[in-house]
């Protein structure tokens, strides 16, 4: 990452099948530094947003509009700070690549924790108060251990994310500016370039070897050991299973490790972290005894949200300059493009509803073929669709399809995998006593449809349904506007707009589009999605 680097002194990328180990080493360390990222901002953005209702009333519309930023706006702004902080360094271009990857990741996981917290049972809650526990302890012993399970299959699903867009991220086109790092998008889209057949065949199967083996190696132990935090009061007959699990519980390093590593570090991180908690709450309550510095702590958080409402403010007023530049009838055409794009997304999310339902609901509540087809569904959702492209590109173009509805399939392969992927999730997490008393009542058929399986995955389903619908404004960059040789295949809307002035570096055009993206997907998600939320936090969750 030090390496010396300008934009007149590219990295060559290779499309020999030789390089391809070393590129997948590069994309997998990317993936996994900006999971990490991504997990520390969703436990500390999602608490903060279920706990604090004022901070809610900003915090939530704000993930609205991060997530429906598309990963190409970031880069826009993202790519020329970071090669300002490390001039002359590959680093920067490197952080501008992770960064655009969290971008795919941090937002569907941070809505599926901030769900989770929302709809913590009452009796919990009640009983965490009885035993006085602090923040910190409430933290790590009640809200995480309820939302692992949401969260990890969430986390599953950024980390496709990620995928989607490494392409992207590894393969810079902003500005005027092209940048490539190594790594096995950048291999991909150099062999696109080319029209390599042979070297984007390679470029798939590498991608989906790295998926599988992170999915068995990674995900499937994760997802095993989930299941201890599942809510109910009897035992399920059935459990997911991992050989790799089971190896590591009796692998004699790995219980070393834990006794006298592992622990010890826990057990550490554990008191800081309580003590932590303690003090701050003695000085709050101190504070709130203390009417002046009551007062001083009020007037100190008023200058900061001044200072922070100033500061976005003065961005957006001189981002509106730019815009109102255009003219209305530019912004006027640009808001047309945005209902063609709002009806791909609509029907994109529709026929996704249609078949994720009973396939999640199929898996989430058989253990022995989740095991089998986890797998599948892992590599399915993982695997980049826009790596598929060029062949639906040369199947399009062969056969003469109308691309205006042929991009809808192109989005649907971006987006569905959210809803899929929550409504698992919800069917996984669904108690083995309410199972077991749906049978006592001989429940079956549409009844036990209507009175068990769906209230209890309708708070996964609105979840998994407001992700994918910001996923599908931010997949239809990619999926408006395929590029294969000499071919373009435009479809009329807002995404392959953005990816047109984002290429030339037009910045009024640029700023203009992603402020009617993100206006689009912000009043759908107060006028639709947020009475649904509202709906299952209010009726369908565990009291």
């Amino acid at each position: 990452m030090v390496i010396p680097f300008s934009p007149e002194n590219q990295l060559e990328i290779s499309t020999d099948p030789a390089d391809l180990p070393y590129y997948a080493g590069r994309s997998l360390l990317r993936m996994f530094i900006a999971y990490g990222a991504s997990l520390l901002v969703t436990l500390v953005y999602g608490s903060i947003a279920a706990k604090n209702r004022t901070a809610e009333k900003v915090l939530i519309p704000l993930l609205d509009i991060l997530q429906s930023v598309p990963v190409l706006g970031f880069l826009s702004v993202t790519i020329t700070m970071f090669i300002g902080l490390f001039p002359a360094s590959l680093l920067g271009v490197e952080l501008a690549s992770i960064f655009a990857i969290f971008t795919g990741q941090c937002w569907n996981m941070t809505f599926s924790f901030y769900h989770s917290l929302t709809t913590l049972p009452k009796d919990l809650k009640e009983v965490s108060a009885m035993l006085r526990f602090n923040w910190w302890q409430r933290f790590i012993r009640l809200e995480v251990p309820f939302a692992m399970i949401g969260l990890v299959w969430n986390s599953m699903m950024s980390f496709g994310g990620g995928w989607f867009f490494l392409a992207a991220s590894e393969a810079i086109t902003v500005l005027n500016e092209s940048i490539r790092l190594p790594g096995v998008g950048s291999f991909m889209a150099a062999a696109v370039e080319d029209g390599n057949m042979p070297a984007v065949g390679y470029a798939i199967v590498t991608m989906i070897v790295m998926i599988v083996l992170v999915d068995q190696l990674f995900w499937r132990p994760i997802v095993v050991w989930s299941q201890k935090f599942k809510m109910e009061r009897t035992e399920a007959v059935e459990v997911p299973t991992s050989f790799v699990y089971d190896l590591l519980q009796r692998a004699v390093f790995v219980v070393w490790m834990q006794k006298y590593c592992f622990r010890p570090i826990a057990k550490a991180v554990y008191a800081a972290f309580n003590l932590a908690a303690r003090l701050t709450n003695r000085t709050a309550s101190q504070l709130e005894s203390v009417t002046l510095l009551s007062y001083l702590a009020a007037a100190i958080k008023w200058i900061l949200l001044l200072t922070i409402l100033y500061s976005v403010g003065q961005q957006a007023y001189q981002g509106g300059r730019m815009v109102a530049s255009l003219g209305l009838d530019k912004l006027e055409e640009i808001i047309a493009l945005g209902c063609y794009t709002l009806g791909r997304v609509m029907v994109s999310s529709l026929l996704g509803v249609l078949w994720t339902v009973p396939v999640g609901v199929w898996i989430g509540t058989n253990p022995r073929l989740s095991k089998f087809s986890q797998p599948v569904v892992q590599v399915a959702a993982s695997f980049p669709a826009n790596m598929i492209y060029p062949f639906v590109a040369v199947f399009y173009l062969q056969h003469s399809v109308n691309f205006e509805l042929g991009s809808i399939p192109l989005m649907m392969l971006g987006t569905q995998w959210y809803i899929l992927f929550n409504v698992i999730a919800g069917a996984m997490a669904i108690p083995n006593d309410l199972k077991e008393a749906a049978k006592v009542y001989k429940l079956s058929g549409w009844q036990k449809w209507r009175k068990l399986i769906l209230p209890a995955i309708f708070p996964y389903l609105i979840t998994g349904c407001i992700t994918a619908s910001g996923g599908a404004w931010n997949a239809s960059i990619i999926s408006e506007l395929v590029i294969w040789k000499e071919d373009r295949l435009n479809a009329t809307g807002l995404g392959s707009f953005i990816s047109q002035v984002t290429a030339t570096g037009d910045w009024p055009d640029i700023i203009a589009g992603i402020a009617v993206m993100c206006a689009f997907v912000v009043v759908i998600n107060r006028l639709f999605w947020r009475r649904l939320y509202q709906l299952s936090e209010t009726k369908y969750h565990l009291n």
